[in-house]
């Protein structure tokens, strides 16, 4: 199976995930593992990966002052609920050539929705 048709697989199966509601929680204890690369709520900044403040809604390698893959900038991803979720599973399925070293939250739909929660939670 090919990236886009797992990448396509996974978005068939986001529908019944994004309706679980995510624990903001145990999102941000899940969190603390990203936080070696990235940053998010007041103050947040670049690092080794892009701050993640405004996440949702934003073209996926837009973000000034970050030196996204040129994959990543090429990929006309949307971080949605749906991308976002499918790359945190698999970030190389979903866009090939990333330079995210992030072998993916497996199929735990409770951490992904709980880091979801904490994202949007975090950025206010």
């Amino acid at each position: 199976m090919r990236a886009g048709q797992r990448f396509a697989a996974w978005l068939a199966l986001l529908p019944l995930l994004a309706s679980a509601a995510g624990d903001p929680a145990a999102g941000r204890k899940l969190f603390a593992s990203c936080a070696n690369c990235h940053a998010v709520g007041p103050g947040a900044r670049h690092g080794f990966g892009p701050q993640l403040n405004g996440l949702l809604g934003r073209k996926a390698g837009s973000l000034p002052g970050y030196a996204f893959s040129p994959a990543m900038k090429a990929s006309g991803l949307v971080w949605t609920e749906a991308t976002l979720t499918a790359f945190l599973r698999d970030p190389n399925a979903v866009v090939p050539g990333t330079k995210m070293r992030y072998w993916g939250l497996g199929i735990d739909e409770q951490k992904v929705a709980g880091l979801l929660a904490y994202l949007a939670q975090a950025e206010r």
